[in-house]
């Protein structure tokens, strides 16, 4: 006995957002990890810091726990952890990356924006930009043709990872990411913490040799029993003179409530009392730090985890025309082919219309029940005999029969003698012949050689 096989179809998974993510980003963890395309300088700060932190742990903290306390360990432990901390979340968060405009938005933005004369040869279309005031300073918000969107205030585009940012600092190669409103506090954080722990590195070694020498009598003695000291010295003091001006110039931000941004523009002065002055100031140094640092962390626009659902864009309900726009290709054009049953549809809505015609044509009414549910019987135009209601429906099987019928009623023409007495039957009375002239005759010809045409499509 053959089994039979079995055939699996593969189900396809639908794509989450950070997989169809338009910028220039990498993502880790099934996008739980966003960081910048280009990571060597991250990678190496990582390296740098935990080599640094190691020639330390294995050299000069054994020596400074025995000889001068043990909180020395505890502290460096502390401080690097948080160092760690602090740069992970810096460069695996979203800064604040806002999504792109759907078609349908940025059809909506472009119907928007006005435009007077674009067929006049020196036109020059209107800036894309719109003002808004904020605490009494006006404020521009530039539309991003890339992002196709206008972007909110203190928000930037950045060109290294092709993407808007929300409360734009700048883009640090250091940590692998954009700093913006969401990381911007774990990256001061970071900066003054690795300061803090430079300093702290640099006094042991510092205070290691000098121990050290105390023991020998002689420095160079000392250096050649401890040379990573001297290395993890060298490490720290260059360390610290790259990041102590960095933790300044960022201090004097948050004290100011201001961006790296807005400062190389020159957007905003510091004095108040300007006309410039910066309107995301709360006038004060305390308050000012704590919304920058103590604030909530926000919620993250893209929800890259998120399931992508395509995008459907439907036609305007306002055009007559079929066109649709693509969501694959912006702008474009598509025409749809009408169904078969709406062809069968329209040809039949058109052989009505035809019948309608003929029969006003020949001044026929069509007979309506009385209230009895009989047929009525209203005399046709007062020279033929009524006619049925059914035999004015339209079918090809019956339809030459039934021209044949009206053609020989036609040929019959009933005339009232006299009216019959009020509230009376109608009599029956004799039938006279009468022949009717050439111009009706063509007439009934021509209809009947329209619906005979009509009824072969």
């Amino acid at each position: 006995m053959v089994g039979s096989e079995t055939t699996y179809t593969p189900i396809k998974m639908p794509k989450r957002k950070w997989e169809v993510h338009p910028g220039r980003n990498k993502f880790y963890c099934n996008g739980r990890i966003m960081m910048a395309r280009s990571t060597s300088v991250f990678y190496f700060t990582v390296g740098l810091i935990i080599i640094t932190m190691g020639l330390f742990f294995g050299f000069d903290c054994p020596y400074l726990a025995v000889h001068l306390t043990p909180a020395i360990p505890i502290i460096a432990i502390l401080l690097f952890i948080f160092v760690m901390a602090t740069l992970f979340r810096t460069s695996f968060s979203d800064p604040g990356v806002i999504p792109r405009s759907t078609p349908d938005e940025a059809a909506d933005i472009e119907k928007q924006i006005e435009v007077p004369n674009p067929n006049n040869p020196t036109y020059r279309p209107p800036p894309r930009v719109k003002e808004v005031t904020i605490n009494g300073q006006t404020v521009k918000l530039k539309y991003c043709f890339t992002c196709k969107i206008f972007r909110p205030p203190r928000a930037s585009h950045c060109s290294i990872c092709d993407n808007c940012v929300e409360r734009f600092d700048h883009h640090c190669p250091w940590v692998g990411n954009c700093v913006g409103k969401r990381n911007y506090k774990y990256f001061y954080l970071f900066i003054l913490s690795l300061a803090f722990l430079c300093v702290f590195v640099f006094a042991c070694v510092i205070t290691h040799l000098i121990l050290r020498t105390n023991e020998t009598g002689a420095f160079l003695e000392a250096i050649k029993e401890t040379p990573a000291s001297v290395l993890n010295g060298v490490i720290a003091v260059f360390s610290f003179m790259a990041v102590i001006g960095l933790c300044g110039y960022h201090s004097y931000l948050v004290c100011v409530n201001a961006t790296t941004n807005e400062e190389i523009k020159g957007s905003w002065s510091s004095k108040r009392g300007e006309n410039n002055y910066n309107p995301y100031s709360y006038g004060s140094i305390c308050r000012n730090c704590c919304a920058v640092l103590c604030g909530p962390t926000h919620i993250s626009l893209m929800d890259r985890r998120g399931i992508a659902v395509p995008e459907v864009v439907t036609p305007d309900s306002s055009s007559s025309s079929s066109q649709q726009q693509s969501p694959q290709n912006y702008g474009a054009t598509t025409f749809t082919e009408p169904r078969e049953d709406e062809v069968k549809s329209n040809k039949t809505n058109k052989i009505n219309t035809t019948l309608v015609t003929a029969v006003d044509s020949n001044n026929i009414e069509i007979p309506h029940a009385d209230d009895t549910g009989n047929p009525g019987n209203t005399p046709l135009n007062n020279d033929v005999t009524p006619v049925s209601q059914t035999s004015l429906v339209f079918t090809p099987q019956n339809h030459l029969p039934g021209m044949q019928e009206e053609e020989k009623s036609r040929n019959n023409v009933v005339h009232p003698l006299s009216p019959p007495p009020p509230g009376a039957h109608p009599p029956v009375r004799p039938v006279m012949k009468t022949s009717i002239s050439q111009e009706s005759d063509s007439l009934a010809e021509d209809s009947a050689m329209g619906l005979v045409k009509l009824s072969t499509v």
